[in-house]
Formats: structure tokens, sequence, C-alpha cells
């Protein structure tokens, strides 16, 4: 359905943390940083840009609906390297409204499925997570964590 991401245009105040994946130490860095998002296409599309000072860079993530499929597409980009991270996530928001979308990728030599999970939607907060797999989706470790409250 379109405008599903409807939820998160405008202006958010974020904590995030993250851990390096698969390290097994258990040490998380957090950092806070703001997001300005919008929407295009009338809600087919959506933008955002994440500036996370105490991770050191800038983010900007694109979704695009597929009008055929119902399934939204999610791009990522840094301002570190300046490329676009592909394949992108793709799936879709179930009837409790939290958004699950996966990808197949390699990562340090090993092929992994990517997760990303969008839930606790109101609308003054959400919560974003990003976890990988080794065993096609059996078990998860999450290793990106963003809450979201709006500025």
């Amino acid at each position: 359905m379109a405008n599903n991401f409807d939820f998160f245009v405008g202006t958010w105040q974020t904590t995030q943390r993250k851990t390096k994946p698969f390290s097994g130490t258990g040490e998380w860095e957090t950092a806070d940083g703001s997001v300005v998002n919008y929407s295009l296409f009338e809600g087919a599309a959506n933008v955002d840009e994440v500036d996370l000072p105490g991770f050191g860079f800038r983010g900007i993530s694109l979704r695009l609906q597929d009008p055929v499929t119902q399934d939204w597409s999610i791009y990522w980009v840094n301002s570190r390297n300046g490329q676009l991270a592909l394949p992108p996530v793709v799936g879709r928001f179930d009837e409790q409204g939290v958004g699950e979308f996966f990808s197949e990728e390699e990562f340090e030599g090993r092929q992994i499925r990517v997760r990303y999970r969008w839930s606790g939607i109101t609308e003054k907060s959400a919560r974003w997570e990003q976890a990988f797999s080794v065993d096609d989706g059996g078990t998860w470790e999450t290793n990106w964590e963003a809450d979201f409250t709006r500025s």
C-alpha cells in the first residue's frame, strides 16, 4: 500500500546503536543525530537524510514502492564512501504495522541474509533495526538499532 512510510515524514531526533556484526564482543557504540524525511510520488517514494556526527557520517535512505507487487525497495548510501549499497532490501508492512525488508548479500566473504525491521510506529516515535543471518533466516543477529522521536 502506498503511503506506508508517511509516518516518517518530517524531522526526527534519533539515538542509534551499532556493533560489529559477528564479532561476539557485545560492544556497542551509541550516537545521537537527526533525520529529515520527505514523501515523493504521492507516497510511493520516500527519502531521508540522517546526520550522525558521533559516528562521523551522514546517510541517505531512498524507498521506492513497486506499483504492481506493492513491495518496497530500500536503498542506502552514506557520506563515507558515497556508494549506493546494493542490492536493496525488499519487503512490506504487515497488518500489525511492522515492516520487514530482506536482501541476500556478501559480508566479509560469506553469504548472509539482511533484514531491516520497522516497528513501534506511533505519531511521535518509531524503531528500526538491522540484523544479519548466516543460516538463511533461521537465527538473526541484530547489529544496528535506531530509535526515533519526532522533533
